[in-house]
């Protein structure tokens, strides 16, 4: 069965495109960071919330001493950072005053633009809401990102799993729009396509799988689940680990037990990178491979191998980082894949 799609032909608004394309590399650029501040344990050595003066580090070592004396206050230091001496405290507040002005810096990539091409009337019918859209959905990430800091201040010494994944989610979803956008814009023409119906569902199928391993991979992340079970396939003597199930309901533990949590991720991991290579077989059996059909296959293989990696490395920063990067660039390619194959 195929299915026709017709679209409105437009002209390419490339100088538009190409500022959505920073907007998208910086969101990229962001997740990394974000990973690097988890991974350091940085996430909570700011403990207040200051959108505009909070731009700044500390100037002097009255003010230094401060926010440290500050972060003295917080569950995190009693429980694991109680040895660490001002020098030490720099070193992990630099990750979170980076990710916090990389955020401030991405809003202003993107507002300061957006006004100049509005003013000059240069936004293409139909999109200035969905550019007012994005730019809500940046500003709600930036009080999802303080919801999730805040849940790591009062009682427990780390951030709550739940809302780094909503965090990191949120940033996917921005990225996914934005760049869904780009495509379109830069690529300008559509025309009408028929293509078999069976092949656009499973490339929704596979973004849908991808969006769904990107929220578990937070769980693991959040919950340090990554840091047990240091092989691959199995998980201690068997493909099962031996502590899968210690809550009462079956949800609550790949919901909340690390075991259980790692294990989901991993064959949620595969169940992608499967329905990824059966999306890439539909679109390439008739044809030849086109390139960006070959970049997505390339990719799932080496997204696999970076979640392998760094569970075989005990989460290794730099592979680590790369793993999360590796999300965004899959999320990317199939986008851009399925963007081709509908819109033509």
């Amino acid at each position: 069965m195929s299915t026709d799609h017709q679209t409105t032909s437009f002209a390419p608004h490339r100088k538009i495109a190409v500022w959505l394309f920073i907007c998208c590399f910086m969101v990229l650029s962001m997740a990394m960071i974000g990973a690097v501040t988890r991974l350091t344990e940085s996430g909570l050595s700011i403990t207040e919330w200051k959108p505009i003066t909070g731009t700044l580090p500390p100037l002097n070592e009255d003010a230094w001493q401060a926010e440290f004396d500050l972060y003295k206050q917080t569950p995190e230091y009693d429980a694991k950072h109680f040895w660490m001496e001002l020098s030490d405290f720099k070193k992990i507040y630099f990750w979170e005053w980076l990710h916090r002005l990389w955020g401030r810096a991405i809003g202003i990539v993107f507002a300061v633009p957006l006004v100049w091409f509005a003013i000059r009337k240069q936004i293409p019918p139909g999109y200035g809401l969905k550019f007012l859209g994005l730019l809500a959905l940046g500003g709600a990430q930036g009080f999802i990102g303080w919801f999730m800091v805040q849940s790591g201040l009062v009682d427990r010494p780390s951030v709550s799993h739940f809302r780094l994944s909503l965090h990191l989610f949120m940033a996917a979803l921005v990225f996914a729009l934005m760049l869904w956008l780009a495509i379109g814009l830069w690529r300008g023409t559509t025309r009408t396509t028929t293509t078999p119906k069976s092949t656009i569902i499973s490339g929704w199928i596979a973004l849908a799988m991808t969006s769904v391993t990107i929220i578990w991979g937070a769980f693991v992340a959040g919950l340090d689940a990554g840091m047990i079970y240091n092989q691959f396939p199995h998980m201690g003597t068997g493909l099962i680990p031996p502590d899968f199930r210690t809550h009462a309901t079956l949800i609550g533990d790949i919901m909340q037990n690390p075991a259980a949590v790692q294990f989901t991720h991993r064959w949620l991991a595969i169940a992608t990178m499967c329905i990824t290579g059966f999306y890439i077989w539909l679109r390439t059996k008739d044809g030849a491979i086109t390139g960006d059909v070959a970049a997505l296959g390339a990719m799932i293989l080496i997204q696999v191998g970076l979640g392998i990696a760094t569970l075989l490395t005990q989460v290794d920063i730099h592979i680590a980082t790369a793993h999360q990067a590796g999300a965004f660039i899959l999320l990317g390619l199939l986008l851009n894949a399925q963007h081709r194959l509908i819109r033509g």
